[in-house]
């Protein structure tokens, strides 16, 4: 991922918008990041992603074993109280 300032994004637009046709470009502002610009075909492609919503059949055997055996932590308990009846 290519990381420039706001300031150098600002002076060089076009340039960053053809760079985030391949790649993420970061942009920063005052040393931290602020943030990033992609492709619009990639931010259809994570969009598309975000909806998807998986079937039990979608995970392993596994998988499966391995929430069966899960136990929340103590320290949940302490929100008993919002459980339904």
């Amino acid at each position: 991922m290519l990381k420039v300032s706001a300031t150098e994004f600002e002076r060089n637009l076009a340039c960053y918008q053809a760079v985030a046709q391949m790649q993420p470009v970061l942009i920063t502002g005052h040393g931290h990041a602020a943030s990033v610009l992609i492709s619009a075909e990639e931010y259809r492609r994570l969009r598309r992603r975000d909806r998807q919503v998986m079937g039990l059949s979608d995970f392993t055997q596994a998988d499966i074993a391995a929430v069966d055996v899960s136990r929340p932590p103590d320290s949940s308990r302490a929100y008993d109280d919002e459980l339904p009846g």
